[in-house]
């Protein structure tokens, strides 16, 4: 990581926790009460879902440039959502390890090489949801027995990784976790962050 610029740093006072409570809880998620006093003195309630999990992104990107996306129906919006493989993590786990485990469920693979690009708080005003994306490449099927979520119905597709990401800026994918990804995967092929031929392959 880069040493960081002067200009980031931190201004006026912090939130002040006061009392809190449970509000509602359930095996991945915990919502929190709390009196608080804002930066600016003011008297304030606040409401905070915790996560229990680490969310985990995996971008894979095979030699010839192509991306593997998952498709699936997502509940909170009713509607269906390509994106990459993403899933919770346990946060007492190596985040890595859970972002193989994704791979392999919803993919059905693996990868030789293994990449942290991106840490992310996903919505940090109301959550306190802590995101971790893998880039994966050197592609090969998974081996043995894959137990996929029950709940989940999974379509996939490989697309070259220019169409990916033309889908995600003219916003057809709307996941954020996907368009953070493929923009980081873009930034890095351009800058040289990435080998030659993947580069090339990505972008060309």
């Amino acid at each position: 990581m880069s040493q960081k610029p002067a200009w980031l740093t931190e201004h006026g006072k912090p939130w002040l926790r006061g009392e809190s409570k449970v509000a509602y809880e359930n095996p991945w998620i915990r919502i929190t009460e709390h009196d608080a006093t804002a930066p600016t003195g003011a008297a304030a309630f606040y409401g905070v879902v915790g996560f229990k999990n680490y969310a985990l992104a995996v971008l894979p990107i095979d030699e010839d440039g192509a991306v593997v996306l998952v498709g699936q129906h997502r509940f909170p919006f009713a509607d269906y959502s390509w994106e990459i493989p993403e899933g919770g993590g346990p946060k007492d786990e190596d985040p890595l390890t859970g972002a193989q485990r994704e791979l392999a469920e919803e993919a059905d693979l693996a990868a030789g090489d293994w990449r942290e690009i991106l840490r992310v708080q996903l919505s940090n005003s109301v959550t306190d949801e802590l995101a971790i994306g893998y880039l994966a490449t050197d592609l090969r099927p998974a081996s043995g027995t894959v137990h996929a979520d029950d709940t989940e119905d999974i379509a996939m597709v490989r697309v070259p990784f220019r169409e990916a990401l033309q889908a995600a800026i003219d916003g057809h994918i709307r996941d954020a976790l996907t368009v953070a990804m493929l923009l980081r995967a873009y930034h890095m092929a351009q800058e040289g962050l990435l080998s030659a031929p993947l580069a090339r392959a990505m972008l060309g």
